[in-house]
């Protein structure tokens, strides 16, 4: 590895300002329907893994049993 005198940078600071910047400046509070539809997905999403974990449960359950 060649050594240029300056140390190399591990993380360029000035492109994740600016990203950032760029994020926020686009971004915005999202409404109370659109929160409300966040809120049900996420809610149904834990529920069904949730369910998938509790189906696997059972058969681990009935197979260990068998053993």
């Amino acid at each position: 590895m060649e050594e240029t005198g300056q140390q190399e940078k591990l993380f360029d600071w000035d492109n994740f300002v600016q990203s950032s910047q760029r994020i926020f400046n686009v971004s915005r509070k999202p409404d109370i329907k659109e929160y409300q539809a966040m809120a049900k997905v996420t809610g149904l999403g834990v529920i069904v893994i949730g369910i998938i974990g509790y189906i696997v449960k059972l058969i681990l359950d009935g197979v260990l049993r068998l053993v």
